[in-house]
């Protein structure tokens, strides 16, 4: 287990496991050079929930040989080609999952990241669970929501027209932050229950080979043997200073739930808070008054996004 301070660039050794930061490796795809001429693709996809009649939104990012420019998504610009054409080859897929009531553009700087190393990376606009509408905020539907469309995204994405051809289907992770981690649990093979102690149905998704919880809201597994089933490699991100998700609901939740704790590897960051793990705002957006943008006095995220998407990377490229 290792503590990261972007203030420092120092790592704690914690006793109960040990996380080797990995140097930066060659994608698995060996028909790809990724230190030279690729970018970002981005195109939009809509997921259709037939048994539900629903419908939500998924960004798409993708590596490319096209010119990509500054491109504006909401309040923020990323460096992407819109529509461009994939890029040769076959690269695995990531999925991310926002926090409650949050957005599928949060996590910006992880996707690019991603794709520009050879992944396909899906971000999902989570239905009545977003910043647009939280309808479903704290309700059993939202429970069970989560994973169904994780599952839906995936088999949307590996049958598209465009995409689908250049998906590994062998090599699909996940990555979520806060009530994404829950996703990601829920998806993977965990038995969610809510606090009146009523058992939520969910499928487990086998295609799922690996996860990245960071910060997770891992208390619907307390119960006996809710994590029994989460059998595949996780990386736990867990902020020092998180007072939203302390390490009681988070590390100790699945450390003690799951049947095989080696699997787990461990990075508590330094000083760091909940949010922390949200891509930098612009400055405009940055102020106490706004949860999302703030961190506990001295961190400094935009350093530690420096950092999170190479480890994020290092674990995917190792366990996929």
């Amino acid at each position: 287990m290792t503590a990261f301070n972007p203030n420092k660039k120092r790592f704690l050794g914690l006793p109960m496991l040990f996380f080797q930061v990995l140097g930066i490796s060659q994608n698995k795809n060996e028909n790809m050079d990724y230190t030279t001429g690729v970018f970002v693709g981005s195109t939009n996809r809509t997921i259709t929930d037939k048994k539900n009649d629903l419908s939500f939104p998924v960004l798409v990012q993708y590596p490319t040989s096209e010119n990509p420019r500054p491109t504006r998504f909401g309040p923020y610009t990323m460096d992407v080609a819109i529509d461009a054409e994939v890029m040769k080859g076959e690269f695995p897929l990531v999925l991310i999952s926002h926090g409650n009531g949050g957005s599928h553009l949060l996590y910006r700087t992880i996707s690019t990241f991603l794709a520009k190393k050879g992944f396909v990376v899906a971000m999902i606009e989570h239905y009545g669970n977003n910043r647009h509408n939280n309808e479903l905020e704290k309700s059993e539907l939202n429970l069970q929501y989560r994973p169904a469309h994780i599952s839906l995204t995936i088999d949307g994405l590996v049958s598209d027209k465009v995409i689908g051809e250049y998906i590994s289907t062998k090599k699909i992770g996940m990555i979520g932050h806060s009530f994404g981690g829950y996703a990601a649990l829920a998806a993977s093979g965990g038995t969610p229950w809510t606090k009146e102690g009523q058992k939520i149905k969910v499928q487990r998704d086998d295609r799922i080979k690996a996860i990245i919880l960071m910060a997770p809201a891992a208390a619907y597994f307390i119960p006996p043997n809710a994590l029994e089933k989460v059998t595949i490699p996780i990386l736990l991100v867990i902020g020092e200073k998180d007072m939203i998700t302390p390490k009681q609901w988070t590390e100790d939740v699945i450390l003690n739930g799951v049947t095989n704790p080696s699997k787990v590897q461990v990075m508590k960051i330094e000083n760091a808070g909940h949010f922390s793990f949200i891509s930098p705002f612009p400055p405009g957006m940055v102020n106490t008054g706004f949860l999302p943008s703030t961190d506990p006095a001295g961190f400094n995220r935009e350093k530690f996004h420096e950092q999170l998407p190479i480890d994020i990377f290092n674990f995917l490229n190792s366990k996929l």
